[in-house]
């Protein structure tokens, strides 16, 4: 299966928000990635619950990809109307209990998936490869847009393409955090099936919109 395509809503024109969700829409674009963040597990906010609601509005067949930065991400689910369809990853190192707040997910019809910062040691998710339907392996630290890389990144990738593999399981791999035109390609190379692309790709305004999204797709094919 060919690479996924999540851009970052976070480093999208804000201002003509509505219009650029419905062309990603007819670009044929799987997802779209929407950062909450709490201001306490990040230092940073984002949307509010109800404007995480409200991407659904201008949705026809793209998908929420919702990445919820906030300790106990589940007393936020009924404001963000949770639901089939979506996919909604939760913080390994924000949750008391992850395996109910997945199965959480999972109760409203979403796709649960599990993220994981880059200090966190990569084989933690070996306890939770039956809970999930994919893993988000951020290669930046939480919170903030337009970092460089953190160092490893592309080990740790191999390494959890290497777990799920082994697991038997269709489980996505996501990557966020410096999806440059430079790096992508390795990315998938090293495993990545879907790609949180911002400001070092596609919102990197080098290109309009349409020719960037195109141009990723070629690169990760």
């Amino acid at each position: 299966m060919a690479g996924m395509l999540s851009p970052s809503v976070m480093c999208a024109d804000l201002l003509n928000l509505q219009n650029e969700i419905e062309e990603l829409d007819s670009l044929g674009v799987e997802f779209l990635h929407i950062d909450f963040m709490d201001n306490k597990f990040v230092p940073n906010i984002t949307f509010d619950t109800n404007m995480v609601k409200s991407f659904k509005r201008p949705m026809k067949n793209i998908r929420r990809d919702i990445h919820l930065m906030a300790f106990e991400p589940q007393q936020f689910f009924d404001a963000m109307e949770i639901s089939k369809g979506d996919m909604v990853s939760v913080h390994f190192e924000a949750c008391e209990d992850v395996n109910s707040v997945l199965a959480e997910i999972r109760s409203r019809g979403a796709s649960p998936c599990l993220a994981i910062s880059p200090d966190t040691p990569v084989n933690v998710v070996k306890d939770f490869m039956s809970e999930v339907d994919a893993f988000l392996l951020m290669t930046v630290y939480p919170g903030f847009a337009g970092q460089p890389m953190a160092p490893g990144s592309m080990d740790r990738l191999a390494e959890l393409r290497s777990i799920v593999d082994e697991c038997g399981r269709d489980i996505k791999i996501e990557v966020d955090g410096h999806v440059s035109w430079d790096h992508c390609a390795e990315m998938r190379e090293n495993g990545a099936d879907i790609f949180v692309a911002g400001s070092s790709s596609v919102y990197g305004k080098q290109y309009p919109l349409d020719e960037a999204v195109k141009m990723f797709y070629r690169l990760v094919k």
